[in-house]
């Protein structure tokens, strides 16, 4: 096998993985299996396109120890209410007070209505 070395990270959000596999698609006129897997997955999701409108708004809230990876993942989600949002970031090791929680569902929910 090859040695790969990878370079960065950087997350990203299922509609913009939706962009990038379709400029390999483009470019590579079919999936391999995996990516195939992974577009039939996100087809089942509906995703938003104002993703760098709502990863602005989130940021600008400028909540303590809220980083990209958890924006990506609320913006992934969508929480509707506070109860899943905290859900949602149950899987990380972070604690939000409940007037931060009650601000992201905010912009959310507000994000969810405009659609």
């Amino acid at each position: 096998m090859a040695d790969i070395e990878i370079i960065s990270e950087k997350p990203i959000t299922m509609s913009e993985l939706k962009q990038e596999l379709e400029k390999i698609k483009k470019r590579d006129k079919e999936l391999n299996f995996r990516a195939t897997r992974t577009e039939e997955y996100l087809q089942h999701f509906e995703t938003t396109d104002k993703v760098e409108e709502l990863f602005k708004k989130l940021e600008s809230l400028k909540i303590p120890r809220l980083k990209a990876i958890h924006i990506i993942k609320i913006i992934d989600l969508m929480p509707q209410t506070v109860e899943e949002l905290k859900v949602i970031l149950q899987g990380y090791p972070i604690t939000v007070n409940n007037d931060n929680l009650k601000k992201i569902a905010d912009v959310t929910s507000e994000a969810n209505a405009k659609k």
